[in-house]
């Protein structure tokens, strides 16, 4: 059966420990894998998409293989073709497929019927790729991520709880600040294994002390436009900036998955100054996800 990657709890500990260690290598020797060679890769695009597909093009590229990029308008999906057709046919043709959409259901459906494995790009509640390039960021940063305290401020989405997830995975201990109305379920599952831990607070400087990063993401997503005045107004007290870097442990940088709205959830000095690790986070997209490739498509 294939092996799929949906919400980042299909990894033990162990396989997540040695992911980060090949996504270092890779990102030292990009072109020194060819797992892919002779392979092609389906990318379904039905959300837009800048980091995502750039750093899953040029790393299949990388690995010797051969993007298929298909955007909604592209596919008979469009005009009502079931799902489980189209992951038949995608497991006749690909090595694996990755699907950036909206609603979860969609992307679960279509791995029951692929033979292939089937790769979050995004959804309306996990982003566990992002995940992967958080956690490589923070071992590139720190050696290790067992027992740093990591806090992410801001609305509760799928990027916090994919932050959530895969961080207690690794060792982390990760405390999310959010306000009345956007904070992450109470009872979140976390993976099997888990060994970091995870805390809901309301104040961001609470969630910030003694964190060594501190993380925040757009406060009105795609798909929240017809609510954006209320989210702006709900999430003004979360924005990072110097003063809640200060209030964080020594040392600490920012974090931010991108795109960003300077001057909205994080200010333009800390995006653009030196205290921030966000462009290291969008190159390391590329590396762990070549790993997680590897792995996949690797898989018995």
């Amino acid at each position: 059966m294939a092996r799929h990657f949906l919400t980042g709890a299909e990894l033990s500990a162990p396989e997540l420990d040695a992911l980060l260690d090949r996504a270092l290598v890779l990102k030292q020797a990009p072109l020194s894998s060819r797992a892919l060679t002779t392979r092609s890769v389906a990318l379904i695009f039905e959300k837009p998409s800048t980091r995502t597909r750039l750093s899953f093009e040029v790393g299949i590229h990388e690995l010797g293989g051969h993007p298929v990029v298909l955007r909604a308008d592209e596919l008979q999906l469009a005009r009502g073709e079931a799902i489980r057709d189209t992951a038949i046919v995608l497991s006749r043709h690909v090595a694996a497929v990755g699907v950036r959409t909206g609603p979860d259901a969609m992307l679960t459906e279509l791995a029951e019927h692929s033979g292939i494995p089937v790769i979050n790009m995004l959804t309306a509640r996990h982003h566990p790729c992002q995940a992967l390039a958080d956690l490589l960021t923070l071992r590139e940063a720190h050696g290790t991520l067992d027992g740093l305290r990591v806090a992410y401020v801001g609305d509760g989405n799928n990027v916090a709880r994919s932050l959530a997830t895969l961080g207690a995975l690794a060792g982390l201990q990760v405390a999310v600040a959010s306000p009345r109305g956007y904070a992450l379920e109470p009872d979140l599952p976390l993976p099997a294994g888990a060994r970091g831990s995870v805390e809901l607070l309301a104040d961001p400087r609470a969630a910030v002390k003694g964190a060594c990063a501190v993380y925040t993401d757009v406060w009105v997503s795609m798909g929240d436009e017809s609510s954006a005045q209320e989210r702006r107004a709900a999430l003004a007290g979360y924005r990072l900036d110097s003063g809640l870097l200060d209030a964080a442990a020594p040392g600490a940088f920012a974090m931010h998955d991108l795109p960003a709205h300077p001057g909205e959830e994080i200010s333009a000095e800390v995006l653009y100054g030196p205290r921030q690790r966000i462009w290291d986070q969008a190159e390391n997209r590329r590396h762990a996800q070549k790993a997680l490739l590897e792995l996949l498509v690797s898989a018995p």
